[in-house]
């Protein structure tokens, strides 16, 4: 240390505080970066790099301008970094020696409130986990909006992602003695930053917050998040809503398997928006709705009696068009209120924002009076009272004016008549500027120099500037020079500069009056926090559900009748996404599962939409259950607990594991944690293996689901052995998918029917996808000589009870009878010369 400045040490012990940040050193209108922050963040950043001269050698330094800096920090929290600002804490000009600095902020990914630096449509939580012996508590928190979740999962830690992987998490908070291996799935699984906070202690101005829990191990979870946001924000948190707790039993569990594979909310080709439940689901006009939208799909109801209320509140809005109509247009004039009310706790809420908060309450009394309209108790009852609204709305009307500019330090911020001692220096100031103005007037004409003009800078103040070719005619008795220039002499009077004096003396006053009074009406702002949050909250939910409304009526959606009984019953279903984007009409089809019927074995072609049909039982089954309308003509539906699923072909390649593993995975995740209230989406569960490993596997999961758990489930599969279980298995029942085959050629009607499919169809589908004619005519050989061998084969095996796997050498009487079948089949017709010469050649082998 001795070897470099004071400022460098200075430097040099706050970061060594924050390790773990780029640290943004102010130093005047710049944030300067030093050593490995600066080599760094140019590379990130992209800026240039420089050096200082820090005392006995040159450093490498780089900075970025404190007026443009959120952009740069933005890059870096995108980037998963944190950074910490560091501010002068004392005025330079009373400052002994070096100024003082501290770190105000410490802007992690977790911990973003600007707005510009947040996707408004979707939360921003910080995250933590806290073991409790075996089990694990996560809290939830995010800052923009101030709301605070807590949770108990009383499982393994792969439970602990899935559930971290039902929300936008941005950043976890974990103690330090956690594992290695845990710290890299989180990272792996969630893309999320990684932090550590060993305290767990909540400072006593908070317990309010927790003051509901009597469980300690959930106060000791909520702590190590909130002592990490209280240490790195270093301010008060006045927004931050009491932790709820989510009672993970009051909502379906749906891991991240399942919402993977059912394309909630994020496409598995390119994890875009487009193409999943989300992008047909949100209408939303508020940003505070669509954020309410994503929890709503994260978390089903379980209770049938929530989820019947939402569906009555949906068919109320879809009876009443007009006033439905009336309800969207007033809400796209709402801003948003959560994040609002979150900067006016933080202190960095600016006169715009507070001009955005009155006109979305402006608003607020009529759509309370059109919801009061539609004869729905459950709506009419879903907003607060308008009183306290009115007196915000009253405060910010006196007090904002309609126009104000961006800073807070400038003036222009507050109404004429809201403050009599600022409306005297606004009077003062405007008389001094009006006695300038006509001052130009009198000293051309005292003068006669036609030319004189009366200006003004910010640098030298008022003055009079006289052209050199008029200076014969200044009275240097009355003018004292002020300022040379090149073909001008400015000068200044003792009377100009008395009402200079005057004027900067009230607009200083003024503005330093306008900012206080702005921090006045702020600081009273934080007293309606909570009841901005409450209004927030149910302007989101009507939201929402005027999205459902608008859906179902624009989709043809109906009400699903939410049933007691362990049925399933469906009509004409469709798939709420693939209908959307489909050129042709969508083909409907039925679900029928009875208290006899467990299990639909689902047989037929690839391409012939055995997926689409596990799919969309899925997605109705989630639409249901979140209080939306379901695209189907009729629908008979339990609640369901819990939705396994297993759709699609994935590797997992960074964490090593094939597409056969994760099909395992995903399979075991199912029959472990199912129960017969569970729906079950199971497709081509064993292809990843040998044909008999592949299917031993399928018959072994189907027979212990169906003997030992009992839930709904949709398995499909290409082992048509496996539909003999329909014989064995009384609550399974074969289903297929309808094919209309001519010529040759074949035609997927999209149709499920009873019974099973008579083959796979393979090959056609290869010739729908224009392979070569050669190759479809030799895998039309194969497949005819691979299906004779079968048929031998079975025919010998119940004769002659032979075991599974063949000897290798043949009876001579089966290698003859499979001759004679492969010439039985053989279509000359379709065969080239060369084929004939292969056929004979393979043939003759077989005899020899």
């Amino acid at each position: 240390m001795a070897k470099y400045t004071p400022m460098m040490k200075q430097y040099l012990q706050i970061k060594k505080e924050n390790q773990d940040s780029f640290l943004f050193f102010r130093l005047g209108d710049f944030y300067e970066m030093f050593f490995d922050d600066a080599l760094k963040a140019a590379k990130e950043l992209e800026i240039t790099l420089t050096q200082r001269d820090g005392g006995d050698e040159k450093i490498p330094m780089c900075g970025v301008p404190y007026h443009s800096a959120e952009r740069y920090i933005k890059i870096l929290i995108e980037k998963g970094y944190k950074v910490a600002i560091c501010e002068q804490v004392e005025d330079p000009k009373t400052a002994k020696g070096v100024v003082k600095r501290e770190v105000v902020q410490v802007i992690t990914p977790g911990t973003i409130m600007e707005g510009s630096m947040l996707n408004e449509e979707e939360n921003n939580f910080i995250a933590s986990i806290t073991p409790v012996i075996n089990d694990f508590v996560i809290s939830y928190v995010d800052l923009s909006t101030g709301e605070s979740f807590v949770s108990f999962i009383e499982r393994e830690f792969k439970d602990v992602i899935s559930e971290l992987y039902n929300r936008p998490v941005k950043e976890i908070v974990v103690p330090s003695e956690i594992d290695n291996q845990a710290k890299a799935d989180l990272s792996l699984y969630l893309n999320a930053t990684i932090s550590t906070e060993d305290e767990e202690e909540i400072p006593s101005d908070y317990q309010y917050l927790v003051e509901d829990f009597s469980d300690e191990r959930l106060i000791r979870g909520f702590g190590r998040v909130f002592q990490y946001i209280y240490k790195s924000q270093k301010r008060f948190l006045l927004h931050l809503q009491k932790v709820v707790y989510i009672e993970l039993a009051q909502y379906m569990k749906l891991d991240l398997y399942s919402k993977r594979n059912l394309e909630l909310m994020e496409s598995i080709r390119d994890k875009s928006k487009k193409g999943t439940l989300l992008s047909v689901l949100d209408q939303t006009a508020t940003a505070m709705g669509a954020r309410k939208l994503k929890k709503w799909i994260d978390r089903p109801l379980l209770s049938k009696e929530l989820i019947e209320e939402r569906h009555q509140q949906v068919q109320a809005l879809i009876d009443h068009f007009f006033e439905r109509e009336e309800l969207k247009d007033s809400l796209k004039d709402m801003y948003d209120i959560e994040r609002l009310a979150g900067r006016i706790s933080y202190g960095n809420v600016n006169a715009r924002d507070l001009l955005q908060l009155k006109r979305s309450l402006a608003t607020f009394p009529s759509v309370k009076e059109i919801l009061n309209q539609i004869n729905n108790d459950l709506l009419q009852n879903l907003l607060p009272e308008t009183k306290p609204y009115e007196e915000i709305y009253q405060l910010l009307d006196a007090g904002i004016n309609e126009e104000p500019p961006i800073s807070i330090t400038e003036g222009g911020i507050i109404k004429n008549g809201y403050h009599e001692q600022l409306d005297q220096y606004r009077e003062a100031s405007r008389n001094g500027k009006a006695w300038v103005a006509n001052l130009e007037a009198d000293e051309r004409k005292r003068t006669g120099i036609k030319s004189l003009k009366v200006g003004y800078n910010k640098v030298f103040g008022y003055y009079i500037e006289v052209t050199k070719a008029n200076l014969a005619n200044v009275d240097l008795t009355r003018y004292e020079r002020k300022q040379t220039l090149t073909n001008a002499e400015r000068y200044i009077t003792p009377e100009l500069k008395e009402k200079e004096r005057l004027i900067l003396e009230a607009n200083d006053q003024s503005v330093e009056l306008e900012y206080d009074l702005f921090v006045e009406i702020r600081e009273q702002m934080k007293n309606y926090i909570p009841a901005l949050q409450l209004l927030a909250d149910r302007i989101s939910q009507l939201d929402v559900l005027l999205s459902f409304a608008n859906v179902s009526e624009t989709n043809n959606y109906i009400k699903p009748n939410m049933v007691d009984s362990h049925v399933v019953h469906v009509e004409d279903a469709r798939h709420p996404v693939v209908e959307k984007v489909m050129k042709d009409e969508f083909v409907p089809n039925h679900f029928n599962l009875d208290e006899e019927t467990n299990i639909l074995l689902i047989t037929g072609p690839n391409m012939a939409g055995k997926s689409t049909y596990m799919r969309q039982l899925g997605l109705i089954v989630i639409m249901s259950q979140i209080g939306c309308f379901v695209p189907a003509r009729s629908a008979k539906l339990p609640v369901f607990d819990q939705i396994f699923t297993r759709i699609g072909a994935a590797d997992d390649l960074v964490s090593g594991q094939s597409t056969f593993m994760v099909e395992m995975l995903e399979a075991e995740h199912a029959v472990r944690n199912a129960t017969n209230h569970s729906l079950i989406l199971f497709d081509e569960i064993g292809r990843g293996t040998s044909t008999y490993d592949g299917m031993a596997l399928a018959q072994s999961i189907v027979e212990h689901i169906h003997d030992h758990i009992g839930a709904k489930t949709l398995f499909s599969t290409h082992y048509h052995e496996l539909t003999a279980l329909e014989d064995t298995l009384h609550q399974l029942t074969n289903v297929h998918v309808e094919v209309d085959e001519h010529d040759g050629e074949v035609v997927f009607l999209h149709h499920i029917k009873e019974g099973k499919a008579d083959k796979s169809y393979g090959v056609h589908v290869a010739k729908l996808a224009n392979l070569p004619d050669d190759i479809i005519d030799r895998a039309n050989y194969l497949l005819n000589t691979y299906e004779a061998t079968s048929s031998i084969r079975e025919k010998s095996t119940n004769e002659e009870q032979l075991t599974l796997f063949e000897p290798k050498e043949e009876p001579p009487i089966q290698r003859d009878l499979q001759v004679v079948h492969q010439l039985q089949d053989l279509n000359l017709l379709n065969m080239t010369p060369m084929d004939a010469m292969n056929f004979l050649y393979e043939i003759k082998k077989k005899l020899d």
